[in-house]
Protein backbone atom coordinates (compact mmCIF):
# COMPACT_ATOMS: atom_id res chain seq x y z
CA UNK A 1 0.00 0.00 0.00
CA UNK A 2 1.50 3.32 -1.03
CA UNK A 3 1.55 6.53 0.94
CA UNK A 4 -1.44 8.75 0.34
CA UNK A 5 -1.00 10.72 -2.89
CA UNK A 6 -2.80 13.98 -2.19
CA UNK A 7 -2.29 15.29 -5.73
CA UNK A 8 -4.45 12.56 -7.22
CA UNK A 9 -7.56 13.58 -5.36
CA UNK A 10 -10.51 15.11 -7.16
CA UNK A 11 -10.62 18.91 -7.27
CA UNK A 12 -13.41 21.14 -8.59
CA UNK A 13 -13.66 20.99 -12.37
CA UNK A 14 -14.51 24.64 -12.81
CA UNK A 15 -11.40 26.61 -13.67
CA UNK A 16 -12.92 29.77 -12.24
CA UNK A 17 -13.59 28.04 -8.94
CA UNK A 18 -10.02 26.84 -8.75
CA UNK A 19 -8.58 30.19 -9.74
CA UNK A 20 -10.56 32.08 -7.11
CA UNK A 21 -9.91 29.63 -4.30
CA UNK A 22 -6.19 29.08 -4.84
CA UNK A 23 -5.03 32.62 -3.91
CA UNK A 24 -6.99 32.50 -0.67
CA UNK A 25 -5.79 29.02 0.20
CA UNK A 26 -2.17 29.83 -0.68
CA UNK A 27 -2.21 33.09 1.27
CA UNK A 28 -3.89 31.49 4.27
CA UNK A 29 -1.46 28.60 4.43
CA UNK A 30 1.55 30.88 4.07
CA UNK A 31 0.21 33.21 6.77
CA UNK A 32 -0.46 30.37 9.19
CA UNK A 33 2.87 28.77 8.40
CA UNK A 34 4.63 32.03 9.20
CA UNK A 35 2.75 32.29 12.49
CA UNK A 36 3.73 28.73 13.32
CA UNK A 37 7.39 29.21 12.42
CA UNK A 38 7.67 32.54 14.20
CA UNK A 39 6.34 31.02 17.40
CA UNK A 40 8.55 27.93 17.16
CA UNK A 41 11.58 29.82 18.38
CA UNK A 42 9.56 31.45 21.16
CA UNK A 43 8.36 28.04 22.34
CA UNK A 44 11.61 26.12 22.35
CA UNK A 45 14.11 28.81 23.28
CA UNK A 46 12.60 29.46 26.70
CA UNK A 47 11.33 26.13 28.04
CA UNK A 48 12.65 24.45 31.15
CA UNK A 49 12.31 20.78 30.18
CA UNK A 50 13.82 19.36 33.35
CA UNK A 51 11.43 17.01 35.17
CA UNK A 52 13.18 17.57 38.50
CA UNK A 53 12.63 20.42 40.92
CA UNK A 54 16.29 21.22 41.47
CA UNK A 55 19.79 20.34 40.33
CA UNK A 56 23.16 22.04 40.01
CA UNK A 57 21.94 23.65 36.79
CA UNK A 58 18.44 24.30 38.10
CA UNK A 59 18.72 25.54 41.71
CA UNK A 60 15.76 25.34 44.10
CA UNK A 61 13.21 28.06 43.55
CA UNK A 62 13.03 30.75 46.21
CA UNK A 63 10.80 33.77 45.87
CA UNK A 64 7.30 34.83 44.86
CA UNK A 65 5.22 32.09 43.23
CA UNK A 66 3.78 34.65 40.82
CA UNK A 67 7.23 34.84 39.23
CA UNK A 68 7.34 31.13 38.36
CA UNK A 69 7.92 30.33 34.70
CA UNK A 70 7.60 26.56 35.11
CA UNK A 71 4.65 24.46 36.41
CA UNK A 72 3.65 24.93 40.03
CA UNK A 73 3.34 21.12 40.16
CA UNK A 74 7.16 20.87 40.32
CA UNK A 75 7.29 22.43 43.78
CA UNK A 76 6.87 20.58 47.08
CA UNK A 77 3.91 22.51 48.42
CA UNK A 78 2.86 21.74 51.97
CA UNK A 79 -0.65 21.34 53.45
CA UNK A 80 -2.65 24.43 54.33
CA UNK A 81 -4.87 24.52 57.41
CA UNK A 82 -6.75 27.68 56.40
CA UNK A 83 -9.93 26.91 54.45
CA UNK A 84 -11.31 28.54 51.31
CA UNK A 85 -14.78 29.17 49.93
CA UNK A 86 -14.49 28.81 46.16
CA UNK A 87 -16.90 29.48 43.30
CA UNK A 88 -16.25 27.50 40.11
CA UNK A 89 -17.90 27.83 36.71
CA UNK A 90 -17.49 24.67 34.68
CA UNK A 91 -18.73 23.57 31.24
CA UNK A 92 -20.03 20.18 32.42
CA UNK A 93 -19.83 17.67 35.23
CA UNK A 94 -19.54 13.87 34.77
CA UNK A 95 -22.94 12.24 35.19
CA UNK A 96 -24.16 8.99 33.69
CA UNK A 97 -22.24 8.51 30.46
CA UNK A 98 -18.50 7.88 30.34
CA UNK A 99 -16.83 11.26 31.01
CA UNK A 100 -14.52 13.04 28.60
CA UNK A 101 -11.22 14.66 29.47
CA UNK A 102 -12.67 17.97 30.61
CA UNK A 103 -15.17 16.27 32.92
CA UNK A 104 -12.49 13.98 34.37
CA UNK A 105 -10.26 16.98 35.03
CA UNK A 106 -13.04 18.91 36.79
CA UNK A 107 -14.13 15.95 38.90
CA UNK A 108 -10.57 15.10 39.94
CA UNK A 109 -9.62 18.68 40.84
CA UNK A 110 -12.70 19.83 42.73
CA UNK A 111 -13.32 16.61 44.63
CA UNK A 112 -9.66 16.75 45.71
CA UNK A 113 -9.99 20.34 46.91
CA UNK A 114 -13.20 19.50 48.79
CA UNK A 115 -11.53 16.51 50.41
CA UNK A 116 -8.98 18.96 51.85
CA UNK A 117 -11.80 20.79 53.64
CA UNK A 118 -12.32 23.65 51.21
CA UNK A 119 -15.92 24.66 50.50
CA UNK A 120 -16.30 24.30 46.73
CA UNK A 121 -19.41 25.41 44.79
CA UNK A 122 -19.51 24.30 41.14
CA UNK A 123 -21.98 25.91 38.69
CA UNK A 124 -22.33 23.58 35.73
CA UNK A 125 -24.54 21.10 33.82
CA UNK A 126 -24.48 17.32 33.63
CA UNK A 127 -22.31 15.77 30.95
CA UNK A 128 -25.22 13.63 29.71
CA UNK A 129 -26.98 16.84 28.55
CA UNK A 130 -30.12 15.98 30.49
CA UNK A 131 -32.51 18.89 30.91
CA UNK A 132 -34.01 19.90 34.22
CA UNK A 133 -37.27 21.77 34.60
CA UNK A 134 -35.91 23.64 37.57
CA UNK A 135 -32.43 24.67 38.52
CA UNK A 136 -31.41 22.41 41.34
CA UNK A 137 -28.43 21.38 43.37
CA UNK A 138 -27.23 18.06 41.98
CA UNK A 139 -25.66 16.94 45.19
CA UNK A 140 -24.16 18.15 48.37
CA UNK A 141 -21.31 15.83 49.29
CA UNK A 142 -19.54 17.22 52.30
CA UNK A 143 -17.80 20.40 51.18
CA UNK A 144 -18.54 19.85 47.47
CA UNK A 145 -21.73 21.47 46.13
CA UNK A 146 -22.80 20.95 42.50
CA UNK A 147 -25.48 23.18 40.92
CA UNK A 148 -27.05 22.47 37.55
CA UNK A 149 -28.09 25.40 35.37
CA UNK A 150 -28.90 24.00 31.91
CA UNK A 151 -30.67 25.70 29.06
CA UNK A 152 -33.15 23.85 26.83
CA UNK A 153 -30.27 22.27 24.89
CA UNK A 154 -28.63 20.94 28.01
CA UNK A 155 -25.63 23.28 27.90
CA UNK A 156 -24.70 25.80 30.58
CA UNK A 157 -27.15 28.69 30.98
CA UNK A 158 -24.61 31.29 31.98
CA UNK A 159 -27.19 33.83 33.13
CA UNK A 160 -28.93 31.40 35.47
CA UNK A 161 -25.64 30.00 36.75
CA UNK A 162 -24.51 33.52 37.63
CA UNK A 163 -27.80 34.22 39.41
CA UNK A 164 -27.24 31.16 41.62
CA UNK A 165 -23.70 32.33 42.28
CA UNK A 166 -24.95 35.75 43.37
CA UNK A 167 -27.54 34.21 45.72
CA UNK A 168 -24.93 32.03 47.42
CA UNK A 169 -22.23 34.69 47.61
CA UNK A 170 -22.32 36.26 51.04
CA UNK A 171 -24.51 33.60 52.68
CA UNK A 172 -23.74 33.59 56.40
CA UNK A 173 -21.79 36.81 55.79
CA UNK A 174 -19.06 34.77 54.14
CA UNK A 175 -18.53 35.72 50.51
CA UNK A 176 -16.50 33.60 48.15
CA UNK A 177 -12.78 33.92 48.69
CA UNK A 178 -12.13 33.49 45.01
CA UNK A 179 -13.88 32.83 41.69
CA UNK A 180 -12.51 30.44 39.11
CA UNK A 181 -13.76 29.51 35.66
CA UNK A 182 -12.84 26.67 33.34
CA UNK A 183 -12.29 28.45 30.02
CA UNK A 184 -15.17 30.83 29.18
CA UNK A 185 -17.82 29.13 31.33
CA UNK A 186 -17.94 32.53 33.03
CA UNK A 187 -17.85 34.90 30.03
CA UNK A 188 -15.49 37.85 30.11
CA UNK A 189 -18.25 40.46 30.00
CA UNK A 190 -19.58 39.22 33.38
CA UNK A 191 -16.27 39.75 35.16
CA UNK A 192 -17.19 43.34 36.07
CA UNK A 193 -20.24 41.92 37.93
CA UNK A 194 -18.01 39.80 40.20
CA UNK A 195 -17.10 41.57 43.44
CA UNK A 196 -13.62 43.12 42.97
CA UNK A 197 -13.51 41.52 39.51
CA UNK A 198 -10.86 39.13 40.80
CA UNK A 199 -11.32 36.04 38.62
CA UNK A 200 -8.89 33.35 37.49
CA UNK A 201 -9.41 31.25 34.38
CA UNK A 202 -7.90 27.93 33.31
CA UNK A 203 -7.43 27.60 29.57
CA UNK A 204 -7.72 24.10 28.10
CA UNK A 205 -7.24 25.41 24.56
CA UNK A 206 -6.81 28.80 22.93
CA UNK A 207 -7.48 30.09 19.42
CA UNK A 208 -3.79 30.38 18.65
CA UNK A 209 -3.55 26.60 19.16
CA UNK A 210 -6.75 26.02 17.23
CA UNK A 211 -5.19 27.80 14.25
CA UNK A 212 -2.38 25.27 14.41
CA UNK A 213 -4.97 22.49 14.49
CA UNK A 214 -6.65 23.79 11.35
CA UNK A 215 -3.30 24.23 9.66
CA UNK A 216 -2.25 20.62 10.30
CA UNK A 217 -5.65 19.31 9.20
CA UNK A 218 -5.54 21.43 6.05
CA UNK A 219 -2.08 20.14 5.18
CA UNK A 220 -3.07 16.54 5.86
CA UNK A 221 -6.33 16.52 3.94
CA UNK A 222 -4.91 18.74 1.15
CA UNK A 223 -7.49 19.37 -1.62
CA UNK A 224 -9.96 16.80 -0.31
CA UNK A 225 -12.20 19.40 1.29
CA UNK A 226 -11.03 23.03 1.24
CA UNK A 227 -11.68 24.60 4.62
CA UNK A 228 -13.98 27.59 4.86
CA UNK A 229 -13.22 27.95 8.58
CA UNK A 230 -9.86 29.54 7.89
CA UNK A 231 -11.52 32.75 6.66
CA UNK A 232 -12.93 33.46 10.13
CA UNK A 233 -10.00 32.27 12.21
CA UNK A 234 -7.79 35.37 12.30
CA UNK A 235 -10.60 37.75 13.40
CA UNK A 236 -11.57 35.27 16.15
CA UNK A 237 -7.98 35.10 17.32
CA UNK A 238 -7.73 38.90 17.44
CA UNK A 239 -11.01 39.09 19.35
CA UNK A 240 -9.77 36.51 21.85
CA UNK A 241 -6.53 38.38 22.44
CA UNK A 242 -8.54 41.52 23.16
CA UNK A 243 -10.89 40.02 25.76
CA UNK A 244 -8.36 37.81 27.59
CA UNK A 245 -7.21 40.78 29.65
CA UNK A 246 -10.67 40.92 31.23
CA UNK A 247 -9.62 37.96 33.40
CA UNK A 248 -7.10 38.94 36.03
CA UNK A 249 -5.16 35.66 36.30
CA UNK A 250 -4.64 32.95 33.70
CA UNK A 251 -3.74 29.31 34.37
CA UNK A 252 -2.30 27.34 31.47
CA UNK A 253 -2.01 23.56 31.33
CA UNK A 254 1.18 23.55 29.27
CA UNK A 255 4.39 25.55 29.08
CA UNK A 256 3.76 26.42 25.44
CA UNK A 257 0.37 28.00 26.20
CA UNK A 258 2.02 30.25 28.78
CA UNK A 259 4.58 31.44 26.24
CA UNK A 260 1.78 32.29 23.80
CA UNK A 261 -0.22 34.25 26.39
CA UNK A 262 2.86 36.22 27.44
CA UNK A 263 4.52 36.77 24.05
CA UNK A 264 1.59 36.80 21.60
CA UNK A 265 -1.42 37.78 23.73
CA UNK A 266 0.82 40.26 25.63
CA UNK A 267 -0.51 39.47 29.10
CA UNK A 268 1.58 40.43 32.17
CA UNK A 269 4.00 37.64 33.10
CA UNK A 270 2.93 37.75 36.73
CA UNK A 271 -0.66 37.06 35.75
CA UNK A 272 0.06 33.91 33.72
CA UNK A 273 0.75 30.62 35.52
CA UNK A 274 1.26 26.97 34.61
CA UNK A 275 -0.49 24.19 36.50
CA UNK A 276 -0.50 20.98 34.49
CA UNK A 277 -3.31 18.46 34.68
CA UNK A 278 -3.07 15.49 36.98
CA UNK A 279 -4.88 12.17 37.21
CA UNK A 280 -5.71 9.92 40.15
CA UNK A 281 -2.45 8.10 40.77
CA UNK A 282 -4.32 5.44 42.76
CA UNK A 283 -6.48 4.46 39.78
CA UNK A 284 -3.85 4.50 37.05
CA UNK A 285 -1.09 2.22 38.29
CA UNK A 286 1.51 -0.09 36.81
CA UNK A 287 0.09 -3.63 36.91
CA UNK A 288 1.42 -6.30 34.51
CA UNK A 289 -1.11 -8.76 35.93
CA UNK A 290 -4.14 -6.63 34.96
CA UNK A 291 -2.56 -6.09 31.55
CA UNK A 292 -2.15 -9.82 30.99
CA UNK A 293 -5.78 -10.41 31.95
CA UNK A 294 -6.92 -7.68 29.56
CA UNK A 295 -4.90 -9.19 26.69
CA UNK A 296 -6.31 -12.64 27.35
CA UNK A 297 -9.86 -11.30 27.51
CA UNK A 298 -9.55 -9.71 24.08
CA UNK A 299 -7.63 -12.50 22.39
CA UNK A 300 -4.23 -10.86 22.05
CA UNK A 301 -1.59 -13.62 21.80
CA UNK A 302 1.38 -13.74 24.17
CA UNK A 303 4.47 -13.79 22.00
CA UNK A 304 6.96 -13.91 24.90
CA UNK A 305 8.24 -10.44 24.06
CA UNK A 306 7.97 -10.74 20.29
CA UNK A 307 4.42 -9.39 20.08
CA UNK A 308 4.15 -5.58 20.23
CA UNK A 309 0.79 -4.24 21.36
CA UNK A 310 -0.06 -0.63 20.54
CA UNK A 311 -3.15 1.15 21.80
CA UNK A 312 -5.23 4.24 21.15
CA UNK A 313 -8.20 5.59 23.07
CA UNK A 314 -10.69 8.45 23.09
CA UNK A 315 -13.26 9.71 20.62
CA UNK A 316 -12.76 7.96 17.30
CA UNK A 317 -13.28 11.02 15.13
CA UNK A 318 -11.29 12.63 12.35
CA UNK A 319 -9.75 15.59 14.16
CA UNK A 320 -8.32 13.22 16.77
CA UNK A 321 -6.07 11.90 14.02
CA UNK A 322 -7.63 8.50 13.40
CA UNK A 323 -7.39 8.70 9.60
CA UNK A 324 -3.66 9.23 10.14
CA UNK A 325 -3.24 6.22 12.43
CA UNK A 326 -5.50 4.08 10.22
CA UNK A 327 -3.24 4.59 7.21
CA UNK A 328 -0.01 4.24 9.17
CA UNK A 329 -1.02 1.06 10.96
CA UNK A 330 -2.26 -0.53 7.73
CA UNK A 331 1.29 -0.14 6.40
CA UNK A 332 3.00 -1.30 9.59
CA UNK A 333 0.80 -4.41 9.87
CA UNK A 334 1.94 -5.53 6.40
CA UNK A 335 5.63 -5.39 7.26
CA UNK A 336 5.34 -6.36 10.96
CA UNK A 337 2.63 -9.03 11.40
CA UNK A 338 3.51 -9.40 15.10
CA UNK A 339 2.12 -5.93 15.87
CA UNK A 340 -1.39 -5.53 17.32
CA UNK A 341 -3.56 -2.46 17.85
CA UNK A 342 -6.15 -2.09 20.62
CA UNK A 343 -8.71 0.64 19.90
CA UNK A 344 -10.74 1.91 22.87
CA UNK A 345 -13.49 4.44 22.33
CA UNK A 346 -16.52 5.17 20.22
CA UNK A 347 -17.01 7.01 16.97
CA UNK A 348 -17.23 6.49 13.22
CA UNK A 349 -13.62 5.40 12.86
CA UNK A 350 -14.26 2.30 14.96
CA UNK A 351 -15.84 0.60 11.93
CA UNK A 352 -12.89 1.60 9.74
CA UNK A 353 -10.33 0.14 12.14
CA UNK A 354 -12.23 -3.16 12.08
CA UNK A 355 -11.47 -3.35 8.35
CA UNK A 356 -7.76 -3.77 9.08
CA UNK A 357 -8.15 -7.42 10.04
CA UNK A 358 -7.22 -9.69 12.90
CA UNK A 359 -4.33 -7.56 14.16
CA UNK A 360 -6.80 -4.91 15.35
CA UNK A 361 -9.17 -5.23 18.32
CA UNK A 362 -11.92 -2.61 18.41
CA UNK A 363 -13.04 -2.54 22.05
CA UNK A 364 -15.70 0.17 22.05
CA UNK A 365 -16.07 2.53 25.01
CA UNK A 366 -14.48 1.29 28.21
CA UNK A 367 -15.78 1.99 31.68
CA UNK A 368 -13.43 4.12 33.81
CA UNK A 369 -12.43 1.12 35.93
CA UNK A 370 -11.32 -0.74 32.79
CA UNK A 371 -8.93 1.94 31.56
CA UNK A 372 -6.00 1.00 33.79
CA UNK A 373 -6.16 -2.60 32.55
CA UNK A 374 -6.28 -1.33 28.97
CA UNK A 375 -3.15 0.79 29.39
CA UNK A 376 -1.32 -2.04 31.16
CA UNK A 377 -2.10 -4.38 28.25
CA UNK A 378 -0.06 -2.17 25.92
CA UNK A 379 3.61 -1.95 25.07
CA UNK A 380 3.16 1.60 23.80
CA UNK A 381 0.32 4.13 23.73
CA UNK A 382 -0.31 6.08 20.52
CA UNK A 383 -1.99 9.49 20.37
CA UNK A 384 -2.33 10.57 16.70
CA UNK A 385 -4.30 13.76 17.33
CA UNK A 386 -4.41 16.58 14.79
CA UNK A 387 -5.39 19.03 17.54
CA UNK A 388 -2.30 20.65 19.11
CA UNK A 389 -4.26 22.24 21.92
CA UNK A 390 -4.58 21.56 25.60
CA UNK A 391 -3.00 18.51 27.18
CA UNK A 392 -4.61 15.12 26.53
CA UNK A 393 -5.20 13.19 29.76
CA UNK A 394 -4.87 9.84 27.95
CA UNK A 395 -1.13 10.41 27.49
CA UNK A 396 -0.73 11.12 31.21
CA UNK A 397 -2.86 8.11 32.19
CA UNK A 398 -0.76 5.80 30.02
CA UNK A 399 2.47 7.16 31.53
CA UNK A 400 1.17 6.51 35.05
CA UNK A 401 0.62 2.88 34.00
CA UNK A 402 4.27 2.66 32.96
CA UNK A 403 3.79 2.93 29.21
CA UNK A 404 5.84 4.99 26.76
CA UNK A 405 3.91 7.13 24.32
CA UNK A 406 3.90 8.01 20.63
CA UNK A 407 2.60 11.54 20.14
CA UNK A 408 2.81 14.44 17.65
CA UNK A 409 5.64 16.90 18.14
CA UNK A 410 3.33 19.77 19.12
CA UNK A 411 4.70 22.43 21.51
CA UNK A 412 2.22 21.52 24.26
CA UNK A 413 3.41 17.90 24.19
CA UNK A 414 7.18 18.18 23.69
CA UNK A 415 7.40 21.18 26.02
CA UNK A 416 5.52 19.60 28.93
CA UNK A 417 5.02 15.82 28.62
CA UNK A 418 7.28 13.97 26.19
CA UNK A 419 10.15 16.31 26.97
CA UNK A 420 12.83 13.92 25.68
CA UNK A 421 13.25 10.48 24.12
CA UNK A 422 13.30 8.72 27.50
CA UNK A 423 9.53 8.94 27.56
CA UNK A 424 8.66 7.79 24.06
CA UNK A 425 8.55 8.98 20.49
CA UNK A 426 7.29 12.03 18.65
CA UNK A 427 6.38 12.49 14.99
CA UNK A 428 5.27 15.16 12.55
CA UNK A 429 1.51 14.95 11.86
CA UNK A 430 1.70 13.12 8.54
CA UNK A 431 1.50 9.48 7.49
CA UNK A 432 5.12 9.06 6.45
CA UNK A 433 6.50 10.40 9.73
CA UNK A 434 4.12 8.28 11.81
CA UNK A 435 5.02 5.13 9.85
CA UNK A 436 8.72 5.79 10.42
CA UNK A 437 8.08 6.33 14.12
CA UNK A 438 5.99 3.18 14.54
CA UNK A 439 8.69 1.25 12.70
CA UNK A 440 11.22 2.56 15.24
CA UNK A 441 8.94 1.37 18.04
CA UNK A 442 8.86 -2.15 16.60
CA UNK A 443 12.62 -2.24 16.00
CA UNK A 444 13.31 -1.09 19.57
CA UNK A 445 11.26 -3.99 20.85
CA UNK A 446 9.57 -4.75 24.15
CA UNK A 447 12.72 -4.51 26.32
CA UNK A 448 13.46 -0.91 25.25
CA UNK A 449 9.77 0.00 25.55
CA UNK A 450 9.74 -1.34 29.09
CA UNK A 451 12.70 0.85 30.04
CA UNK A 452 11.01 3.90 28.55
CA UNK A 453 7.80 2.96 30.36
CA UNK A 454 9.53 2.93 33.73
CA UNK A 455 10.92 6.41 33.02
CA UNK A 456 7.41 7.57 32.09
CA UNK A 457 5.99 6.26 35.35
CA UNK A 458 8.61 8.08 37.39
CA UNK A 459 8.08 11.34 35.52
CA UNK A 460 4.28 11.10 35.76
CA UNK A 461 4.49 10.56 39.52
CA UNK A 462 6.73 13.62 39.81
CA UNK A 463 4.46 15.91 37.79
CA UNK A 464 1.01 14.65 36.84
CA UNK A 465 -0.77 13.41 39.97
CA UNK A 466 -4.12 14.57 41.27
CA UNK A 467 -2.44 15.36 44.59
CA UNK A 468 0.12 17.70 43.02
CA UNK A 469 -2.49 19.37 40.83
CA UNK A 470 -4.79 19.98 43.82
CA UNK A 471 -1.87 21.26 45.94
CA UNK A 472 -0.89 23.69 43.19
CA UNK A 473 -4.42 25.03 42.78
CA UNK A 474 -4.89 25.23 46.55
CA UNK A 475 -1.72 27.29 46.94
CA UNK A 476 -2.65 29.45 43.95
CA UNK A 477 -6.06 30.34 45.45
CA UNK A 478 -4.48 31.01 48.85
CA UNK A 479 -1.89 33.23 47.16
CA UNK A 480 -4.68 35.18 45.47
CA UNK A 481 -6.43 35.62 48.82
CA UNK A 482 -3.37 36.44 50.93
CA UNK A 483 0.04 37.53 49.60
CA UNK A 484 1.73 35.71 52.46
CA UNK A 485 1.03 32.41 50.70
CA UNK A 486 2.76 33.64 47.54
CA UNK A 487 6.16 33.20 49.17
CA UNK A 488 8.10 29.99 48.62
CA UNK A 489 9.23 28.11 50.51
CA UNK A 490 7.11 28.58 53.61
CA UNK A 491 7.72 26.59 56.80
CA UNK A 492 4.85 24.28 55.76
CA UNK A 493 6.56 23.37 52.47
CA UNK A 494 8.53 20.16 52.19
Amino acid sequence: MAFKNHSSRIVPSSSSSVSTSLPFRFTTIITLALIFCSSYYIFFSQFDYSPVTSSLENPPFVGDLRDLTFPWNKLSLGPISEKLKLAVFCKSWPVGSIPGGMERHAYTLYTSLASRGHEVHVFTVSSDKSNHENIQEYYNKGDLHIYFAPNKNGVLNQTQAFEIFQRINGVDDHPFDYVHTESVSLPHWRIKMVPKGDVAVTWHGIWYEIIHSKLFQELYYSNEHPSSDLEQMMPRLVNEIRFFSSYKHHICISNSAREVLVNIYQLPKRNVHVIVNGVDQNKFVYSPESGARFRAKHGVPDGNGTVIVMGVSGRLVRDKGHPLLYEAFALIAKTHPQVYLLVAGSGPWGRRYAELGENVRVLGSLEPEELSGFYNALDVFVNPTLRPQGLDLTIIEAMHCGKPVVAPNYPSIVGTVVVDERFGYTFSPNVRSLVETLDSVVRDGSSVLEIKGKACKGYALSMFTATQMASAYERFFMCMKNDRYCKYPLPIDN
